[in-house]
C-alpha cells in the first residue's frame, strides 16, 4: 500500500505555480499526496484558489479567510466580502472546508495588533456559526494568541495551529483547545528546529501534515521553492521522530486532517 498524505495548507493557486502548475499538481500525486486544502489571504486569492479547485476537483479543497498581513486600513470591508462568499457558499453546496487562513502576526508590524485581533476574532465566530474549523496563522504572538482564544476553550471551536514552530510546553498550552492540531511541515527537518522534541510527546492524533508553500520547504529543498509534492520528506522525518514507519505516519495524519475538515 502506498502512502497517502495530506497537505493541510499549500498555496499553490499563487504566483510562484503559474508557469508549472500542472507538474506540480502530477509530482504531488506522484509522492503521495492526494489531497491539497488551499487557503485564503484576501478578497482576491478565493477566485484563483477556486479556479484550481475546478481543475483538479479531485484533490483540491478551498478555504476562505483574511490573513492578518493582508488587512487593508478598511479591512471592514474585506470582511464582508469574504463573509457575503462564505454565505452565498453554505446556502448552495458546501466547498469551503475551513475558514483561513487567518491569525495574528507579529513579525513585521505591531502597530495594528488591535486591528489584527478585531479581524481574527470576527472570523472566528463566522467558523462556529457555521461550524467549520479555522487554519490559525501566529508569528511571534504565541502569548497574545493564547489569550486571545482563551474565550473559545470550551465553545467547541476546532482548527490547526498552521505551520506550528514552537516548543513542547506552547504545544501544551495551544492543544488545551480540544478541537484543534498542530500544523507541521518543513522547518521540523531544519536543524536547530525545536520541533522534533516539542513533537515527541504530542498526542498522534493531533498532528497534521502541510507545506504552506512555496514558502519553508523542509531539507534537502531549502532556498528553493516548496511544493506539495516535498510533504514526503517531512513525512518520513515525523515518522522517524515518532519511531514508526512511513505508512503508518500516513494512516495517522489522514485520519487526524479528513476527521477536522469533515474530508
Amino acid at each position: 500500500m502506498n502512502p497517502f498524505f495530506i497537505d493541510t495548507h499549500c498555496h499553490i493557486n499563487e504566483p510562484e505555480f503559474s508557469e508549472d502548475l500542472d507538474q506540480v499538481v502530477a509530482r504531488a500525486r506522484e509522492s503521495g499526496v492526494g489531497l491539497m486544502l488551499l487557503p485564503s489571504v484576501n478578497t482576491e486569492s478565493p477566485a484563483s484558489i477556486i479556479d484550481v479547485c475546478n481543475r483538479w476537483p479531485d484533490c483540491t479543497r478551498p478555504m476562505i479567510g483574511l490573513h492578518p498581513e493582508d488587512l487593508s486600513q478598511d479591512f471592514h470591508a474585506q470582511l464582508d466580502v469574504l463573509k457575503s462568499m462564505l454565505d452565498l457558499d453554505r446556502a448552495g453546496r458546501r466547498s469551503f472546508v475551513a475558514v483561513g487562513e487567518i491569525g495574528i502576526d507579529l513579525h513585521w508590524d505591531q502597530s495594528r495588533l488591535d486591528d489584527q485581533i478585531e479581524a481574527f476574532r470576527t472570523q472566528l465566530e463566522w467558523a462556529l456559526e457555521y461550524d467549520l474549523p479555522v487554519s490559525v496563522h501566529c508569528r511571534d504572538a504565541h502569548d497574545v494568541m493564547v489569550s486571545v482564544m482563551e474565550p473559545y476553550l470550551n465553545t467547541g471551536l476546532k482548527g490547526v495551529f498552521h505551520c506550528f514552530s514552537g516548543n513542547a510546553q506552547q504545544a501544551m498550552q495551544l492543544l488545551e483547545h480540544g478541537g484543534f492540531m498542530l500544523g507541521i511541515g518543513g522547518v521540523l527537518t531544519y536543524r536547530k528546529s525545536p520541533l522534533p522534541e516539542a513533537l515527541a510527546d504530542v498526542p498522534r492524533n493531533r498532528v497534521v501534515l502541510e507545506t504552506d508553500c512555496p514558502y519553508l520547504p523542509p531539507v534537502p529543498h531549502r532556498g528553493q521553492r516548496n511544493e506539495p509534492s516535498y510533504l514526503a520528506l517531512t513525512a518520513q522525518f515525523l515518522a522517524d521522530v515518532w519511531g514508526i514507519g512511513l505508512e503508518e505516519l500516513s494512516e495517522i495524519t489522514t485520519a487526524n486532517a479528513r476527521h477536522l475538515f469533515n474530508l
